[in-house]
């Protein structure tokens, strides 16, 4: 056997055979990948934030990243960001959200948002807690 480094040939075939193992035992519910990507601008044009995720074949809302500004917290901005990408998830058919969180990032916004938490790795990184949550949508 030999273990290499991926390149983007053999690493579309890693991830082609898992598709086609999970599709195997549970059949999509939807397309492989629908992306779903905001971002928030200022009038001056100036980022203030942005989120990044989509939905996917079994029509769950995965959040990679959201983010805003640190002038721009506190202002409603997050809440927007979140609540667009909810909806265009729903109107795509997904019922559920989910996301992962640090206990110095945004846990008790998601909390604010109606997000529950489903799990925890305590001392990841030393002494944090990354935190797993969802909401149904």
């Amino acid at each position: 056997m030999i273990i290499e480094k991926g390149n983007s040939d053999n690493v579309k075939a890693v991830v082609k055979g898992l598709n086609d193992f999970n599709l195997a035992k549970e059949p999509a519910q939807g397309p492989t990948w629908q992306p779903i990507e905001w971002i928030a601008k200022a009038e001056n044009g100036q980022l203030m934030g942005g989120i990044l995720g989509g939905v996917g074949y079994w029509m769950g809302l995965e959040i990679y990243i959201l983010w805003v500004e640190e002038a721009y917290r506190e202002k409603g901005i997050g809440k927007a960001l979140l609540q667009k990408m909810e909806k265009e998830a729903a109107e795509l058919g997904a019922t559920i959200s989910m996301l992962d969180t640090f206990d110095f990032q945004a846990e008790g916004f998601y909390r604010k948002m109606g997000y529950t938490e489903f799990g925890r790795i305590r001392d990841f990184p030393k002494g944090r807690n990354r935190i797993y949550l969802s909401k149904a949508l």
